[in-house]
């Protein structure tokens, strides 16, 4: 699927949308003014391969605390791109705005709701009359991020949409989706682009479905800004792996996403594995080498999972290769039809090689299969 074409961001020293890769991200869950927990677990979070990390940034005390470890991260070298994550106060979002290379708001609680005398429906003037005031608001911001190059990223969560948004929509796709388009056309007419854009939602099928609504809006109004992905609170372990993976892989199959979190109860640095493990399983960013190995079966007659785990030791470093690992003639080399190289089971205690779907040495003794499969590699490597 042919990647959604966008406009660029930048982010500091990085890019996101446009023809940059896929960007990988993710948030710390220390104390923002903790400065040396901070730092340290940023430095974690960017030695597992992390891009962005985004810090959550309650007032302004928590935006000098950034300043201080922004400062800190540079002297020592390290240069990622750090954001705020603000809540409630668009001035803090202002303040943020002078210090940080972008950040997020959320178009829910980025101003107070209007006072109303009771509790019913919003009427159209007073829909209209919020709309202007979150307009100015946003304007001014803009204006701050503007002057110091600040990116802007317009996060919609699905658990708290405004109350006008929810009172006129309800907590639908639609609601979503307007909620983001509303600040989208004040950027347009204020000449900003760079803003990248987010909704997420607990349940995965009303993320992807909420995503794709806004596309299609945005496709419709000329809107071409980049867009960010995740599951949010996904939880831990198997389970947040397995929602992320069908939230997020989902739309990278169709070619929507620029950059992405993968939102797991665990420490941040453990995010970041999994984050390339989807991007590589939807071929939208190789990063590492491939392995394609079947389940085993009674036809296998060798130790598979020891093989996979050898070879894998020896052959991680070939970035971009995918190599195939197969216990019979059964399943290879039909089902390693997609691998560049392979090793197939062909007896008991015999193995073949494959270079794509051409088999070039048969019946290698087991013992010496896996240097023998090396051994191929470097030499048609070679070649290239």
């Amino acid at each position: 699927m042919e990647r959604r074409q966008t406009v660029e961001v930048r982010v500091g020293n990085i890019g996101i949308g446009g023809n940059n890769p896929i960007r990988v991200q993710t948030m710390a869950n220390t104390d923002t003014n903790d400065i040396i927990n901070s730092v340290e677990q940023a430095k974690r979070c960017v030695a597992a391969g992390a891009e962005l990390i985004r810090f959550t940034t309650q007032g302004e005390r928590e935006v000098a605390s950034l300043a201080e470890i922004k400062r800190v991260l540079r002297s020592e070298g390290v240069d990622i791109p750090i954001i705020a994550d603000v809540h409630f106060s668009y001035g803090v979002a202002m303040k943020a705005a002078e210090v940080v290379e972008k950040v997020r708001i959320n178009p829910g609680n980025f101003i107070k709701p209007i006072k109303r005398s009771d509790s019913t429906d919003y009427t159209d003037e007073e829909f209209e009359r919020e709309r202007l005031m979150l307009q100015e608001r946003f304007v001014e911001f803009l204006n701050v991020c503007n002057k110091h190059g600040t990116a802007v990223r317009i996060g919609v969560n699905h658990g708290s949409l405004g109350e006008r948004m929810m009172n006129r929509y309800g907590d639908t796709p639609l609601g979503m989706a307007e909620s983001c388009l509303e600040l989208l056309r004040v950027c347009k007419k204020e000449n900003f682009d760079q803003v990248v854009i987010s909704l997420k939602a607990s349940n995965t099928v009303l993320m992807i479905e909420a995503v794709k609504f806004l596309v299609e809006k945005m496709d419709a109004e000329n809107f071409h800004f980049p867009l960010h992905l995740g599951v949010t609170e996904a939880g831990d372990g198997e389970d947040g792996r397995i929602k992320s993976a069908i939230g997020i892989g989902s739309l990278l199959a169709c070619g929507i996403g620029d950059t992405i979190r993968v939102s797991l109860s665990e420490p941040p640095e453990a995010e970041i594995p999994v984050a390339f493990g989807i991007l590589q399983a939807t071929r939208s960013r190789i990063t590492k080498t491939e392995y394609i190995s079947c389940p085993s079966c009674g036809r296998t007659l060798f130790d598979l999972q020891t093989v996979v785990r050898k070879v894998k030791a020896k052959t991680s470093h070939l970035v971009g290769l995918k190599i195939a690992i197969m216990g019979c003639i059964v399943n290879g080399p039909g089902e390693m039809a997609d691998a560049d190289y392979g090793y197939v089971g062909a007896g008991r205690g015999k193995i073949s090689l494959y270079k794509g779907k051409e088999c070039v040495e048969r019946n290698i003794p087991e013992e010496q299969a896996i240097d023998k499969l090396l051994e191929l590699i470097e030499r048609e490597e070679s070649k290239l």
